[in-house]
């Protein structure tokens, strides 16, 4: 018989907060990986640390931090219920009227409560690389813990408002001239606070107590109003601030703090937070985590257009060495221009230096010889959207590159087991959607073939997020997640303007729901021949479901297709530069609805929002019965980062589930009633 062991002694449970002292001068840790989030851990380790270094008497406490960065905000997992002891405002009041001065010395980034810890300091010094702000809003908040009012104190009123309210990080350079650092240093943080503590200046007075000048922020209010689209915390934000330059410190932090609280429980911050969460979890497939991912150093990248070429920035941007092939020398020249053209824009833009922009032009090449692929770790073709242009394609990559080489098609519509069926090493194909501007637009879709396998998925996810994308893994079906859901989203437009709205109306419609632009101000940007080429696709094989609409297809004959078309005219005329609604098209879909004997229908500004709502959720449904997505905040997380629709409404699924499934379901009703036959109801509708 076998003595069962004893259990292991319980471990420690191991510190968050630390204190050392050496000669009268104290040294506070804080170690809560991976963002020393100040979470309740963290606040009652401060506490206890606090009371250690006035009982030891210091003459003062530097407030470090542990890895990467700096505190990087709040615990979002608490912001769900009520908040427990000790709340942070409490703790940092506590460390401003500490009688040992404390000393934030920074790195990494510097955000929300960690900008808050910091400005409850006495002194701020900051490594040269790092960045400060208040991205509270970006979850539907705004500081809770005195960042609206000890901010100004500090930097200025409209310079805080303006953080405050666009939640946009800034350099330590710009947060110095601002008057929010006593030190910027490089090199060892140590050997700057020793330095610093060498020449000690006078005890400054308490952030809290000092006065705030008064500023208009008429200008700032209507710049951010507009920016915000719909979302309430940025205004917010900005009134809050406000109110330290009429309001005793005190006074303002309690309505900030009520403010905050009362913000939590809002529609707009339960979905932004569901949106944080759910980021987190796509990205990282729960089957994948295990799986060593391989090393990316070379991609090659077949294609130097438009598409291409954003590709191509993002990975330089990454650091990786890049290959453009093309057909022929002069496209691969025009395909460097291209590139070259991104990286000199970022630099105009203060986004790079010239150090990185060098850097990244000598990591580019480009030529017209699939040889030069020979040692990429992943090659991604973007060419022409044609099955047998891209599988041509493919077949000339595998006879050069390694076996254990990635190799993945852009493709927005086709299936990669097509482009890839009978070709050697079949676990290494997928598909990598990438959205254009494929250098700023985060999202990217991950396909797997029937036959890749699990090293290879874990890689393209690991490559993707290094080059800080968003994966979202999908199924294989005609446009994957997006743009299948996208093409019923037009299906419905189409319907509904052949049925009598004006193309104007929807666009105005979608714009009122916060999108940022309408369906037919989308297809000018994008060019209407390209879901015409899918639209000829689906037809020429039978897979159209239900009704067609011709109109667009005889925008595109008449050479209307879009604004970097010749005509510069689609939808709308844009031979002025903006583009403006054209009669012109009116007339025509007018023709149209009298040449298919059409009755027009008046549709509201709510029914358009609804009906087009009601065929995006079914069709996101249908997408979830069929296992194309893993979970309906994939399908938010993908319509939110890849097609504009508003981060503060969740998503379709969120905002369907808030808005109210029955009305949802009407509203199909009224879709399928519209167009008979034209749609498949999804068995379950839900949000």
């Amino acid at each position: 018989m076998t003595t069962p062991s004893a259990p292991p002694a319980s471990q420690p449970e191991k510190r968050v907060v630390t204190v050392a002292i050496e000669n009268g001068h104290a040294l506070v840790t804080i170690d809560n990986p991976p963002v020393n989030a100040l979470g309740v851990s963290v606040r009652k380790g401060l506490m206890d640390a606090l009371a250690e270094v006035n009982d030891a008497g210091c003459t003062s406490a530097a407030l470090v931090c542990a890895g990467k960065t700096f505190v990087a905000g709040g615990d979002i997992s608490e912001f769900a219920g009520p908040p427990p002891l000790p709340h942070l405002p409490d703790v940092l009041d506590a460390i401003e009227a500490s009688e040992t001065p404390f000393i934030a010395v920074m790195h990494g980034t510097v955000l929300g409560g960690g900008l808050e810890l910091a400005l409850a300091c006495a002194w701020r010094l900051a490594d040269a690389n790092t960045r400060f702000g208040l991205p509270e809003v970006n979850l539907g908040l705004i500081p809770g813990a005195g960042g609206t009012q000890r901010l100004p104190r500090v930097i200025g009123l409209e310079p805080a408002a303006r953080m405050a309210a666009s939640g946009k990080p800034v350099s330590a350079k710009a947060f110095e001239e601002m008057g929010g650092l006593d030190l910027v240093f490089s090199g060892d943080p140590m050997a700057a606070l020793a330095s610093f503590r060498d020449a000690l200046p006078a005890r400054p007075a308490k952030t809290s107590t000092r006065s705030v000048t008064d500023a208009d922020l008429t200008a700032l209010k209507a710049e951010i109003a507009k920016s915000a689209k719909g979302a309430e915390a940025p205004l917010i934000a900005l009134e809050t601030t406000a109110l330290a330059a009429r309001l005793p410190f005190a006074e303002g932090q309690a309505i900030e703090r009520q403010t905050h609280l009362d913000l939590r429980q809002s529609a707009q911050s339960r979905a932004l937070r569901r949106l944080f969460f759910a980021n987190r979890a796509v990205t990282r497939p729960e089957r994948l985590r295990d799986i060593e991912a391989a090393k990316i150093e070379h991609v090659a990248i077949v294609g130097g257009g438009l598409m291409g070429a954003g590709i191509a920035a993002a990975c330089l941007a990454a650091g990786h060495r890049v290959t453009i092939i093309e057909r022929d020398s002069a496209s691969a020249e025009a395909g460097r221009g291209r590139v070259e053209a991104i990286i000199a824009k970022d630099l105009a833009s203060g986004r790079i230096g010239e150090d990185k922009a060098e850097a990244r032009r000598a990591k580019l090449e480009a030529g017209d010889s699939y040889a030069a692929a020979f040692d990429a770790d992943i090659a991604i073709e973007a060419v022409f959207e044609d099955a047998d242009v891209k599988r041509a394609v493919f077949t000339e990559l595998v006879a050069v590159m390694r076996e254990d080489a990635l190799v993945a098609t852009n493709t927005s519509y086709l299936d990669p087991n097509l482009i890839s069926r009978g070709l050697p090493g079949q676990g290494r194909f997928l598909g990598l959607h990438f959205f254009s501007p494929a250098n700023i637009m985060k999202l990217v879709e991950v396909v797997g073939t029937d036959a890749s396998s699990a090293e290879t998925m874990a890689t393209a996810f690991a490559f993707a997020r290094g080059l800080g994308k968003i994966p979202v893994e999908t199924g294989v079906c005609d446009g994957f997640i997006g743009n299948r859901i996208l093409s019923a989203y037009r299906r419905q437009a189409d319907y509904m303007v052949a049925d009598g709205a004006s193309p104007y109306a929807v666009d105005a419609a979608m714009r009122s729901l916060g999108m940022p632009m309408g369906p037919y101000e989308l297809q000018d940007l994008t060019g209407l021949q390209i879901s015409w080429a899918n639209r000829k696709r689906q037809r020429a094989a039978g897979t159209w479901p239900g009704r067609y609409v011709d109109i667009a297809d005889r925008l595109c004959e008449m050479g209307r297709q879009g604004r970097g078309s010749a005509a510069k005219k689609g939808w709308y005329d844009h031979t002025a530069g903006k583009g403006a609604p054209d009669p012109e098209i009116e007339a025509m879909v007018a023709a149209w609805r009298e040449e298919q004997g059409v009755t027009p229908k008046t549709f509201s500004n709510e029914e358009i929002v609804m009906r087009i709502m009601a065929a995006i959720v079914n069709e996101a449904n249908l997408i979830l019965e069929e296992g194309i997505a893993s979970s309906d905040t994939a399908v938010d997380i993908v319509w939110t980062e890849g097609y504009g629709f508003p981060k503060h409404l969740g998503g379709p699924m969120f905002w369907a589930e808030e808005t109210g499934i029955d009305r949802l379901r009407e509203a199909f009703a009224d879709v399928a009633a519209q167009s008979p036959g034209s749609w498949k109801p999804a068995g379950v509708f839900k949000g």
